[in-house]
């Protein structure tokens, strides 16, 4: 940052990133975590049959754990916000419990990321008291209106309108609270550490599980190997830069690129699976992605108005 007074060829090299670049770094980073989790989630579909819930928690967190201590040097593991991280590491096993089990019952994975959209939503709700940001009558507006597309999807009679669904909304109500903790955990933590106790959290949860979802096979194949190996992995990586990007960029900012696992949903969906959502799923989702983009915009008119005064 130049102060006007050295010449040109002597102007020191900025000692930090600007804040704008802090926010299309973070933005990267988050899309790069989303592709990796899709792949990820449609590796676990895959193997639930061979597995079940249980176990495949279990693969996730004890490579998901090894996964980023590697990428850490084994350093940044002890957590400064120690009851923070047990809170968020713990609820985000509930998540993953709900989501692995409407995979196993059959839920398709593009329509579960249709459920999965509404979670900027929330965020941004949660945001207001958690994290002390404000917003207008306008995005007050478009939030409720993303919200009668949830009712769209989850119509009575719909493709929806099962049980499973309804247990992945309550996950996904969970999943938002977690990425509002990731924000606050950035002031204190670092990266690797908040992916680190995610992940290891999911170990003894999974082998508490064991009794209740039992692993119909004990010995998995090695196709099933390779993906529970891929399934930690990309995990752990994605949940690296998911808290990485957190601590960049505002939740406002970031929350609307949630969106982009539902292109990776249904392509995966449909190559694997052959699964093509419902029109009500695609109708839904339409509308709640246009309220978060909605409120995407209004944050960057207030910035732009915040900036100009």
């Amino acid at each position: 940052m130049s102060d006007g007074l050295l010449p040109r060829a002597k102007i020191p090299r900025p000692a930090f990133v600007p804040v704008a670049d802090d926010r299309i770094r973070g933005i990267g980073l988050i899309v790069a975590g989303f592709a990796l989790v899709a792949c990820a989630d449609a590796a676990v579909k895959w193997s639930l049959p061979e597995v079940g819930v249980a176990a495949a928690m279990i693969w996730r967190g004890a490579i998901g754990a090894i996964a980023v201590a590697v990428v850490a040097g084994f350093r940044n593991i002890v957590p400064r916000n120690g009851r923070l991280i047990t809170a968020r590491s713990l609820l985000h096993t509930a998540v993953t419990l709900a989501f692995y089990g409407a995979w196993a019952a059959g839920l398709p994975l593009a329509d579960s990321y249709a459920v999965v959209a509404v979670a900027p939503l929330l965020m941004t709700l949660m945001a207001v008291p958690m994290l002390g940001e404000t917003f207008g009558w306008r995005r007050t507006l478009s939030t409720l209106v993303g919200f009668c597309g949830v009712l769209v999807m989850l119509r009575p009679g719909g493709d929806l309108w099962r049980w499973e669904a309804g247990m992945l909304a309550a996950g996904v109500a969970a999943l938002a609270l977690t990425r509002i903790w990731t924000r606050q955990l950035a002031r204190t933590d670092a990266p690797e550490t908040i992916a680190f106790w995610l992940m290891a959290a999911h170990v003894p949860v999974g082998f508490l599980l064991l009794p209740v979802f039992p692993a119909p096979s004990l010995l998995p194949s090695w196709p099933v190997v390779a993906a529970l190996v891929f399934l930690g992995i990309g995990n752990g990586l994605a949940h690296t830069l998911f808290a990485r990007a957190f601590s960049l960029a505002p939740v406002g900012i970031l929350a609307p690129y949630e969106y982009t696992t539902l292109v990776w949903g249904g392509i995966l969906g449909f190559l694997i699976w052959h699964e093509v959502p419902a029109w009500a799923t695609l109708a839904g989702a339409a509308v709640v992605i246009a309220a978060g983009l909605y409120n995407l915009h209004r944050e960057q008119v207030r910035a732009r108005q915040k900036r100009a005064a």
